[in-house]
């Protein structure tokens, strides 16, 4: 199981922090970059991967905090 941090729409308005297997989201805030500023924390604190999604549901963004599994190439 990978250390994961979402930050997801929240319905009509706003947005929400969270792990997929917690039972409760990590924060609610009322504009995307406020969700994004806040998870950035959180990943960089437990070494996790950073999930970014769009209104849609689509993945706009991912970043790892960590150890990352699939390191890029150079």
């Amino acid at each position: 199981m990978t250390n994961q941090v979402w930050v997801s729409p929240n319905g009509e308005d706003g947005w929400k922090v969270h792990s997929p297997w917690a039972k409760r989201d990590s924060a609610h805030t009322d504009t995307k970059a406020e969700a994004m500023s806040r998870a950035r924390e959180i990943a960089q604190n437990k070494w996790a991967e950073l999930k970014i999604q769009n209104k849609d549901g689509k993945i706009s963004n991912s970043n790892s905090h960590g150890n990352d599994p699939f390191p890029p190439r150079g």
